[in-house]
């Protein structure tokens, strides 16, 4: 962050709360001692700072000094801060710094009138976000080579899995409290969705190699998919409980097409390529009683066959 931006953070914050010289640096990222320098910067800039010692003390800044305000409605500060709390709750994003800073510029900006019409808002709506504990050291640099088009060979670990693979990332997106990649992957020779979480290692190939998979890409993409996803699409029909619906709600793919049948009964129907079929069994299986698959034939007998499985585990 350059050090104008630096300083402009410093006062969006101190606007909004009173801050030790250390929680600054901490949230900056910078040492105590930078915060200090840019500070003494502000004050003799004309920025009217004060300090207050003992406990729940630190700078502040005077009463009545605010920056210009922000042109904004109160529907449009609300969908911004509503959104940049949502982006708050993926504790392991690549944006720890800009989330926070962006808020209080925000705040900082509004007339006192908008913020006091929102906040009742704020307080009863939000986005919620699952929180997940796992770590994606891969996301930014991940999210540079999607905007790029680069091809990637990643060691991922999958449900069944930890193998090499060559992917072109295409989307990187937020979802359920993960962070997710849309990737062409030349193994499977069709795109898929990966959790970035699983990606282990990642390295640029060569330009060569690059170029020779792409073309191989273009060639698969014209003339079809390759054996993994041949064959003919399953119907699966299945009707689920109010809990079963809002579960298959959450999927990216298949959402979408859960709709109400009854007062307290919901179903879904789609075609599911050959390619995805151990997934549908695992998802339906997952969801037990809250769901009853009606067809096809196929995969009643194999749930069935998967509950007997797990029935003879817990015979006595």
């Amino acid at each position: 962050m350059k050090r104008m931006d630096r300083m402009m953070a410093i006062v969006m914050a101190l606007q909004q709360r009173a801050e030790t010289a250390q929680s600054l640096a901490d949230k900056l990222e910078v040492s105590k001692r930078t915060v200090l320098r840019d500070m003494q910067a502000l004050s003799e800039m004309g920025v009217p700072l004060y300090a207050v010692s003992g406990p729940g003390g630190g700078y502040r800044l005077m009463e009545g000094y605010r920056l210009a305000p922000l042109q904004l409605t109160a529907d449009e500060s609300l969908t911004l801060l509503i959104a940049l709390e949502g982006m708050t709750k993926y504790s392991n994003g690549p944006f720890q710094q800009a989330r926070w800073t962006v808020a209080d510029k925000i705040r900082s900006a509004l007339p006192e009138q908008t913020l006091d019409e929102i906040a009742p808002w704020l307080a009863h709506i939000g986005l919620e976000v699952p929180d997940r504990r796992s770590r994606t050291p891969h996301l930014s640099a991940l999210m540079k080579y999607a905007a790029e088009g680069t091809w990637l060979h990643v060691l991922y670990r999958s449900q069944n899995y930890r193998r090499y693979l060559d992917l072109r990332p295409v989307r990187v997106y937020a979802a359920h409290g993960f962070w997710y990649c849309e990737a062409y992957s030349h193994h499977h020779e069709e795109t898929r969705t990966f959790r970035v979480d699983r990606i282990e290692e990642m390295a640029q190939l060569a330009a060569e190699e690059a170029a020779g998979l792409e073309a191989r890409a273009a060639r698969q993409e014209s003339g079809g998919k390759g054996n993994a996803s041949s064959g003919q699409a399953i119907r699966i029909l299945a009707k689920l409980t109010y809990r079963g619906a809002l579960q298959a709600e959450q999927d990216p793919d298949i959402g979408q097409l859960v709709r109400q049948t009854g007062d307290e009964e919901w179903e879904v129907g789609f075609d599911c390529p050959p390619s995805e079929w151990n997934w549908a069994i695992d998802f339906f299986f997952r969801l037990g009683m809250d769901a009853k698959v009606l067809e096809p034939r196929l995969l009643r007998d194999l749930l069935r066959q998967r509950a007997a499985e797990l029935m003879e585990r817990y015979d006595a």
